[in-house]
């Protein structure tokens, strides 16, 4: 990782008064952020995140932004810039740096940190020298008169920032996640205002704002309040403290950390992301974690069961982890920590969309083990994004030319309209909605219209090692999940044509075959009538065949449940005679007869070698008994048993007698 200065000295562009914008992802829809700015032929990235997937999308870990525009122009790509080190922002480096490695990727100090630590994670190669941390916040791009700054944005993640681009029609800001709250952690408010003013001064032709708050008005919860009712719990509280956050919440994790340790109480971190994300906060100065608090627990045995009730657990993750994890400290199947009726739960995470369901089984389930819950709602917790008075003041301090909602669904963006219009901006001319793929442009410092499309789609992934999840993976995964799968198994012998196994019907979630059995019959007759048509052809498509057994057996299925399981048919080529009959080649028909019989007479004389040889050992096995049996004779018989020994010395002679025979007779 490299310190920042002049980002490129090579570049010779001429910047030219034409200016494009491009949403890849971001717009009309939560997370997966990826902006495009064109400048001449440049092009600088705005952040590369990723979203999450809704219940609907089975097995689908993220979804990332299409990048095959960029991919198509590669070559120009002057860098990616990152605004903060939440995932929507900056979850999909990963894939970005695989499609283009020697593209630098440019950030704040903590930002850069993470994404190194998860592109090791990831096993991701990456050279160093392109990550470049910011240092003066100002760059100038080579020798074409454009400049790229940078300025503090309060949000609840370190280094935060947004970014301004410097053209010669004005300035475009790009505010990402921000707020006005200058209690927010680790932000230089006064910055942040002064960077805004400078910006106005210069004129901004456009304002890319976030939309994700602009339906909240009212009141809401700020850092005071929140630290007071977070006191105040502590005070009422006899036994544990247990707190569910969100992994990137790094403010409320700080928080937390520091009440507790006002109360002397000790802190344990659970969460297996978190703690690389603590590790780092601490290591660059952006958390503190008093050591003497902190403490490591001990799975769950007899002599241990965590149950100090000076503790305070923090439990933490992505997404869904924290109510996974919470879940399994209800139901006593957890190895650190089992909640019971002493302890208090305090939910500091509203769900994802997709994961409502979850949030309240996971209520539902703590509730029965123990009723000392406190869930902080919406206008309890301080917001890390704009209202709608925090985007009337951004607008009236920028006074913009023209504005483009994004990071937000549609409802969203449309908010922002009302919210202008508040202000006496001109949204009936000057504030666009964008859509994904529509490429916006300026030229001469006004804006022209759509005058293109980018190709725009989402990349679902399945974990690392599967990649990609198309909309057929999908498709079926649903399938299974509403109807089950049905196979078919069978052995066909492909030279008579003929069944020669019965067919094997096996279902996975298909209640409707378990309770109808008699069904079964049906299944292997409609079988049967398509491997009559096959069976009967002189040379047999297997492609069709499966084909037409899966049509058949879907509509037989469907008139009698109702249902669309999958039918998976397995047709296995089987003959028999194949595999006792040896192959001999019949491209000459004399030669494979001679050839045969030569192998023949070549097996019989072996036959007959082995046959001798296997008379010669039974010679040398029957003459070394009669050594053996010599030092059994010389022993004398006690009077008891000397009977038993004479019988047993006749039935050991005549076998050896038998075998002398035999090798005389040959």
């Amino acid at each position: 990782m490299t310190k920042g200065g002049v980002l490129d000295k090579k570049s010779k562009t001429k910047l030219m008064s034409k200016i494009n914008f491009i949403s890849l992802g971001g717009c009309q829809e939560n997370g997966k952020n990826l902006y495009v700015v064109e400048v001449d032929s440049l092009l600088f990235v705005l952040d590369c995140g990723i979203k999450y997937p809704t219940s609907e999308l089975y097995g689908v870990d993220y979804i990332r932004a299409d990048m095959t525009y960029l991919e198509s122009r590669k070559d120009q790509i002057y860098g990616l810039f990152l605004t903060h080190g939440h995932e929507d922002s900056m979850g999909a480096v990963c894939q970005f740096v695989k499609s283009f490695p020697k593209t630098r990727i440019i950030g704040s100090a903590f930002t850069m940190a993470l994404v190194e630590d998860l592109l090791k994670s990831k096993n991701t190669p990456y050279n160093p020298k392109n990550l470049i941390v910011i240092s003066n916040k100002v760059y100038k791009v080579g020798e074409s008169g454009l400049t790229i700054s940078f300025f503090n944005t309060a949000h609840n993640i370190p280094d935060s920032y947004g970014i301004i681009i410097h053209t010669k029609d004005g300035n475009i800001v790009y505010t990402s996640n921000f707020t006005f709250d200058p209690n927010q952690h680790q932000a230089d408010y006064l910055s942040m205002f002064s960077a805004l003013v400078k910006a106005s001064s210069g004129g901004v032709l456009a304002l890319l704002t976030e939309s994700l708050g602009a339906l909240s008005e009212g009141s809401r919860g700020t850092i005071f309040e929140f630290r007071q009712r977070i006191e105040n719990i502590f005070v009422t509280a006899k036994g544990r403290l247990i707190f569910s956050l969100f992994s990137s919440d790094l403010q409320r994790v700080q928080q937390i950390i520091n009440i507790a340790y006002s109360f002397n109480r000790n802190i344990a971190i659970l969460g297996r992301k978190t703690q690389r994300i603590i590790d780092l906060g601490i290591k660059m100065g952006y958390l503190k974690v008093p050591e003497e608090r902190l403490v490591n627990l001990r799975f769950i045995d007899d002599k241990n069961q965590n149950d100090d009730p000076n503790l305070v657990v923090i439990v933490t993750g992505e997404r869904h982890e924290p109510y996974y994890m919470l879940q399994r400290m209800a139901r006593h199947v957890d190895r650190l920590i089992n909640i019971n009726e002493r302890d208090n739960i305090i939910v500091l995470t509203n769900p994802y969309p997709g994961t409502e369901k979850m949030a309240a089984r996971t209520l539902d389930m703590i509730y029965k083990v123990c009723t000392n819950v406190t869930t902080f709602t919406n206008d309890l917790l301080p917001e890390s994004h704009a209202d709608r008075e925090e985007i009337k003041l951004l607008i009236n301090i920028l006074k913009p030319k023209y504005i483009f909602p994004v990071i937000g669904e549609y409802r969203h963006q449309y908010a922002v309209i009302q919210i202008a219009n508040c202000v006496g901006f001109d949204v009936k001319n000057n504030l666009i909605i964008p859509d994904n793929g529509d490429i916006y442009n300026f030229t001469d410092g006004q804006y022209c219209g759509i005058v293109g499309q980018a190709p725009v789609g989402e990349i679902m992934n399945d974990g690392d090692a599967v990649g990609e999840v198309g909309e057929v993976v999908m498709r079926d995964r649903e399938l299974l999940g509403e109807d089950g799968v049905i196979l078919l198994s069978v052995n066909i012998n492909p030279r008579t044509k003929k069944i020669i196994t019965p067919l094997q019907i096996v279902s996975k979630g298909f209640a409707y075959l378990s309770e109808h059995p008699e069904f079964e019959e049906k299944i292997v007759d409609e079988f049967q009538n398509v491997a009559d048509k096959y069976l009967s052809q002189p040379r047999i498509d297997w492609a069709e065949f499966k084909s037409d057994i899966r049509n058949a057996e879907s509509r037989l299925i469907y008139k009698a449940a109702d249902a669309n399981p999958i039918i998976i048919p397995v047709l296995i080529s089987t003959d028999p005679a194949h595999l006792l009959v040896p192959k001999i080649d019949m491209s000459d028909t004399k030669k494979g007869i001679k050839k045969a019989a030569k192998e023949a007479k070549e097996k019989n004389s072996a036959t007959k070698a082995n046959d001798k040889k296997v008379v010669s050992e039974k010679k040398s096995e029957t003459t070394k008994p009669k050594k053996t049996l010599k030092p059994k004779t010389v022993k004398k018989p006690t009077k008891t048993d000397s009977k038993e020994k004479t019988v047993k010395k006749v039935v050991r002679k005549k076998p050896v007698k038998k075998v002398e025979n035999n090798t005389t007779n040959e």
